[in-house]
């Protein structure tokens, strides 16, 4: 073999280098037999030197991927002109020189795909070739990704359109007019072009990732399988002429969603983890469930004194309807009615339900909380973990890559990325303004040009933190009056005061609305409340006004609060000209006669409840409803998965639920009586059609996402069992058994175990941290668990960059 073909490839002094698999073979191609091209090998022998293959040697080592040999190493025109990836050309150059220019640029676009990797937390494991990269940005663009989202919003929202239509005023049975359907073709169009879309989606992520890992990847797998179901039974719909009953590529819907979130499917892989767990607390209700019930059937018989029986007729006739009665009271929902016919024959029956209640109820279902609680905690703290390692491995992958340039001096001692490349892939890298800035002000603090490891990596820690906003400075005022001004009305009592008015405002409203409960429109005169709205919002414009003039506009801009009250006293002062445009100025014997869209009434109704609304403008000034407030705000931001899951999870109860029951209820006429008849059948009080429920049902999807909520809250859900049971099948109630489990019991539970995590979270750091006065930045709460995060280790990063599907690295 040439002696040239095995001189080492660029400069790796002692540390890991790497090339994609595609660009060495491509590389080979360019390289020719000159000399000048071989740069001169490691200059470290007394380190485990580990160096990329010369392209000759890489060809005979690594298998390349097809067509990788006649790939160009620069990115294709598209990229350079689009995304400023164009090198500068002056003058004729030789071949090694265009050589090394190509590395360089492929170089650089490597650093910034995987900087972004970093900044969303994604794996790194893709292709990295010159038209690869391109595909990769093009694909995790804004643009395409709103597209992607667009197309799942649509598919999901279609439930709402088609058979059964939910574009009905009402959903009630008794009330409820024919829906408008579309015809046969609208939807199942719209169906097809989100098809395609997902097919070319499944499409480009296969190739990004590469084949021998798309056979490992079993979402992807899932997702094919999907879309093949999918279409399938679209094909099935048109021969029907959409007149089948049974759409199974509806249930399906929901995994476009679930496939399309990484960290929906990092929650679900917790919550998979969990469930043993949860499974041997479930084992141990039902075992007490069925233990009770057979004490039940036993305590309860049938007697002959038909008046003692009221228990037995009524809760406990048969095994179904014993575990059924039990099962409902184990959320309390029946209870006392269950119990209170037996109660009434003696009292010691008492003993039986309460005891159930306890073991039950206090002692093994938040036994299942606490469970959760401690097991989900651990899971989810694990796969935050990967994403801090996917993080971190971006940034390490940026850095191996930076340090393979051409122009970095081969006589360094250790690996080190230059800045000016850096700034380079930082000027092209999609990331936040802030963070660039502060990335770049902190170069500066380098006075070398050369970054170590730990040094870039320290650099992009940046990610992790959230500047706290520093708010513009007051005005500077020349009058001695003004300043004077200014200090009285930017003082914290003045706001104070604002609040002290809010509340008067508040009290004021509610004393009117008192004096006029029972009165008739025809009686009611309005004059006094459009007097206390005139002059309090006056007020609300002129403290408006005071505090832009103390605090300046832009400063007044920067509290959240002053946005809020601002925005909202504008809106009331629209509101109240448009009042007195329409009904003049507030005067004795104000009527609410209508005049255009709104009646007087109307209208001033509209203003209270946004003054009402207005007065959430204290929370900021007590502290504890500040953290309360907070929390809850935070676990918006950081539990969409969680939201995001029970998304899927209603989406396909509803659709199962429109197949089992949809027009199962059917209305009995006047059911507005305590007790009804129906099939010489009496219903008594309590009933579904007694308490007229009849809203309450899967005719459509919209009304069966009501249904499955009302039941998901457990109060009365004993009523939906009773009835869609005597309606359809005894069967139904597996159904809704089943939806409590997963809604009530283990999702609920879910909910309730991270939201104690993430206050007692807020709460330790609020007791514990010092003071934000002299700090420029501090965590963000994106991650509630960063506080106890590892870093990964160095021998870490580098054995997973060793495992990288597409990458070459030096041997």
């Amino acid at each position: 073999m040439d002696e040239r073909a095995m001189a080492p490839i660029g400069n790796c002094r002692g540390s890991t280098v790497f090339r994609s698999r595609s660009h060495a073979a491509g590389g080979a191609a360019r390289a020719g037999p000159s000399p000048a091209a071989v740069p001169p090998p490691c200059s470290l022998p007394s380190r485990p030197v580990l160096a990329l293959r010369s392209p000759a040697a890489a060809r005979s080592v690594v298998p390349m991927e097809a067509g990788a040999e006649a790939e160009p190493l620069l990115p294709p025109r598209r990229w350079r002109a689009g995304r400023g990836l164009r090198r500068e050309r002056g003058g004729a150059r030789s071949a090694a020189e265009d050589g090394a220019g190509a590395d360089n640029d492929l170089y650089i676009n490597q650093a910034i795909v995987f900087i972004e990797d970093a900044i969303q937390y994604r794996s790194i494991n893709h292709r990295v070739d010159s038209k690869s990269l391109w595909l990769y940005r093009w694909y995790y663009s804004r643009t395409c990704q709103w597209i992607l989202s667009l197309t799942i919003t649509v598919i999901l929202a279609l439930a709402f359109v088609e058979e059964p239509s939910s574009l009905t005023v009402t959903s009630d049975v008794r009330y409820r007019l024919p829906a408008w359907n579309p015809p046969c073709g609208l939807t199942e169009g719209l169906e097809l072009l989100c098809f395609l879309l997902f097919v070319a989606d499944v499409s480009v992520k296969s190739y990004l990732i590469g084949w021998k890992e798309f056979w490992k990847n079993k979402w992807l797998m899932a997702y094919i399988l999907t879309l093949i179901v999918s279409l399938a039974d679209w094909i099935v719909s048109l021969s029907f002429f959409c007149k089948e009953s049974v759409r199974i590529r509806r249930i399906l819907r929901p995994f476009f969603l679930l496939q399309n979130s990484s960290m929906m499917k990092k929650t679900l892989k917790s919550i998979n983890s969990t469930l043993p767990e949860m499974a041997s607390v479930l084992l141990l209700l039902a075992v007490h469930l069925s233990l009770f019930t057979m004490f039940a059937m036993l305590l309860f018989a049938r007697t002959k004194d038909n008046q003692q029986d009221k228990e037995w007729v009524a809760y406990f006739r048969n095994l179904p309807d014993s575990l059924t009665s039990l099962l409902v009271l184990l959320t309390t929902a029946n209870n006392p009615d269950v119990m209170i016919p037996a109660y009434s024959k003696n009292r010691a029956y008492s003993i039986f339900f309460i005891l159930f209640t306890v073991l039950g109820n206090l002692f093994l279902m938040n036994l299942l909380t606490a469970i959760i609680y401690n097991q989900f905690r651990g899971y989810l703290l694990k796969s935050v973990q990967s994403s801090l390692f996917r993080r971190r491995l971006g940034i390490r992958a940026a850095f191996e890559v930076l340090s393979s340039l051409k122009e970095t001096p081969a006589s360094a001692q250790q690996s080190c990325a230059s800045v000016g490349a850096l700034l380079q892939v930082l000027q092209k890298a999609e990331m936040d303004s802030r963070c660039k800035q502060a990335i770049v002000t902190s170069l500066k603090v380098y006075s070398c040009d050369q970054l170590s490891a730990a040094q870039f990596q320290k650099l992009f820690e940046e990610l992790d933190r959230d500047a706290i906003k520093q708010h513009p400075p007051s005005p500077e005022y020349q009058s001695h009056f003004m300043q004077k001004m200014q200090f009285a009305f930017g003082h914290p009592c003045f706001g104070y005061l604002g609040n002290v008015v809010a509340l008067a405002n508040i009290i004021s409203i509610c004393v009117v609305l008192v004096m006029d409960a029972d009165k008739q429109p025809s009686e009611r005169d309005d004059f006094f409340l459009g007097a206390i709205n005139c002059f309090f919002i006056l007020y609300y414009l002129l403290e408006m006004l005071l505090k832009i003039l103390a605090m300046g506009l832009k400063r007044y801009l920067s509290y959240p609060s002053n946005r809020f009250d601002g925005l909202l006293t504008v809106i009331l002062l629209i509101l109240e000209i448009a009042t007195f445009a329409v009904y003049g100025f507030p005067h004795p014997g104000w009527r609410p006669e209508f005049m255009g869209l709104l009646s007087l009434w109307d209208m001033v109704r509209l203003v209270n409840m946004l003054i009402v609304f207005r007065f959430l403008r204290i929370i900021p000034n007590m502290k504890f409803m500040a953290l309360v407030v907070t929390t809850l705000l935070d676990l918006v931001k950081n539990l969409r998965a969680f939201a995001g899951i029970l998304v899927v999870v209603f989406y396909a109860f509803a659709i199962t639920g429109i197949m089992l029951f949809k027009g199962a209820v059917v209305p009995l006429g006047n059911t507005s009586a305590a007790n009804t008849t129906r099939d010489n059948v009496t219903l008594q009080c309590g009933t579904y059609e007694q308490l007229e429920y009849w809203p309450n049902n899967f005719d459509d999807f919209a009304a069966a996402v009501v249904t499955l909520w009302d039941v998901m809250v457990v109060n009365n859900w004993q009523v939906f069992l009773d009835a869609f049971s005597r309606y359809s099948s005894p069967w139904a109630k597996i159904y809704f058994v089943a939806w409590w489990l997963i809604s009530s019991v283990i999702w609920v539970n879910l909910f309730v175990a991270l939201l104690l995590e993430n206050f007692i979270h807020k709460w330790d750091r609020r007791c514990q941290r010092e003071s934000l006065s002299g700090i420029e930045y501090q965590r963000t709460v994106e991650l509630m668990f960063r506080d106890v995060l590892e870093e990964p280790t160095e021998e870490e990063l580098m054995e997973k960059l060793h495992q990288h599907p597409h990458l070459q690295l030096c041997r």
